[in-house]
C-alpha cells in the first residue's frame, strides 16, 4: 500500500457492501442503511460492480466473493452483539475502511475504536463529511501506522482502556500481513481482560485448493495487487488452531458452515463457493 494514499481495496469491499443493499433479494444477509450513503461520490460505480444481478447471469465467483464480503461483518456484528450481551462496552475495529458501524452503533455506552492507516481514515472522514453525517459522540479515530506505531500505543493515545475487555472485529487485513505482524496483533488481543473476543477472516494457501479455485484466487490476487496491495499470508485451520491457543470457543467457519447458517433457502444466487476464505471468532 502507498503510505500517501488511502487503500483502493478497502474501497472495493465497501461498493459490493453496498451493491449487497441493492441488487441481492430480501432478507438481506447484512443490513447496512449507510453503506451507499457513505461512498459519498463513489456511490457511481456500483453500476460497474462485479456479480451485480440485474439483466444478465453474474459470475459464480463475483456474487460469491461479495457474499462472503457481506457474511463476514454480519458475523462479526453477531459475535459483537454477544458481548455486549454480557457487559462488553469497548468495541476495535481494525482496518476499518469505510465501515458504518460507529455511525449505527445501537447499544447505549459502547465505545467504538476505529484503527487505520492515517492516509485511509482521513479519506474516510472527508467522505463522512462531505454526506452530512455527524460524527458519533462514541466514536474515537486512531489513526496508527504500523510502520512507526504499535497498536499499544495507539489504542492507548486514543483513550482505550486496556484493563475492560474489548471486542476487536479485524476483517480483510489478515491475508496483507507479514506472520509478525498477525501474531504482533493477536498477541495483544490475547493479553485483554477475560470476556474480550476476536474475530478475523483468513485464506487458505493456493496449493491446497481445487484447480478453479486456484484461478480465481489468481485473478483477485492480480486484481489486488493493481492497487499496490499484495497477498502475502495463508493458514490452513489447523494451523489457526495453533495461533490462538491461547484463546477459548474458537468457531472456524468455511464455506458449507456460512451457507447453511446465513445462505440458506435464500430465492437468489447469493451464496458462498469455493473454500478458500474462512472466518474466525475466538475469546479470551
Amino acid at each position: 500500500m502507498d503510505s500517501a494514499r488511502p487503500s483502493r481495496t478497502a474501497l472495493r469491499v465497501a461498493l459490493r457492501r453496498a451493491a449487497h443493499q441493492v441488487f441481492d433479494a430480501r432478507p438481506l444477509v447484512f443490513e447496512d442503511p449507510l453503506a451507499i450513503r457513505i461512498l459519498g461520490p463513489h456511490a457511481a460505480e456500483l453500476e460497474r460492480t462485479p456479480g451485480r444481478v440485474l439483466n444478465r447471469k453474474p459470475r459464480p465467483h463475483s456474487v460469491g466473493l461479495r457474499a462472503f464480503l457481506v457474511v463476514r461483518s454480519r458475523f462479526a456484528e453477531d459475535v459483537l452483539a454477544r458481548a455486549v450481551a454480557t457487559g462488553v462496552m469497548q468495541y476495535v475495529v481494525l482496518g476499518a475502511g469505510l465501515d458504518t458501524f460507529a455511525h449505527r452503533n445501537p447499544y447505549a455506552g459502547l465505545r467504538v475504536f476505529e484503527v487505520d492507516h492515517p492516509a485511509t481514515q482521513e479519506w474516510k472522514r472527508e467522505l463522512v463529511a462531505g454526506t452530512g453525517l455527524a460524527h458519533p459522540e462514541r466514536l474515537t479515530y486512531v489513526p496508527v501506522d504500523f510502520e512507526h506505531q504499535s497498536l499499544h500505543d495507539g489504542l492507548n493515545a486514543a483513550g482505550f482502556d486496556p484493563t475492560a475487555p474489548a471486542v476487536f472485529t479485524w476483517l480483510g487485513v489478515v491475508p496483507y500481513l507479514t506472520l509478525e505482524a498477525f501474531r504482533s496483533t493477536i498477541s495483544f488481543i490475547a493479553g485483554r481482560p477475560s470476556g474480550s473476543a476476536v474475530t478475523f477472516d483468513y485464506a487458505q494457501p493456493r496449493a491446497t485448493l481445487p484447480y478453479l479455485e486456484q484461478l480465481a484466487l489468481d485473478s483477485l490476487a492480480y486484481r489486488v495487487s493493481l492497487s499496490g496491495e499484495h497477498f502475502k499470508l495463508f493458514f490452513i485451520p489447523a494451523e489457526i488452531a495453533s495461533e490462538l491457543a491461547a484463546f477459548r470457543d474458537i468457531e472456524d467457519l468455511g464455506t458449507s458452515d456460512l451457507n447453511a447458517r446465513y445462505f440458506a433457502n435464500r430465492h437468489d444466487r447469493l451464496r458462498l463457493h469455493g473454500e478458500a476464505p474462512r472466518i474466525v471468532s475466538a475469546r479470551i
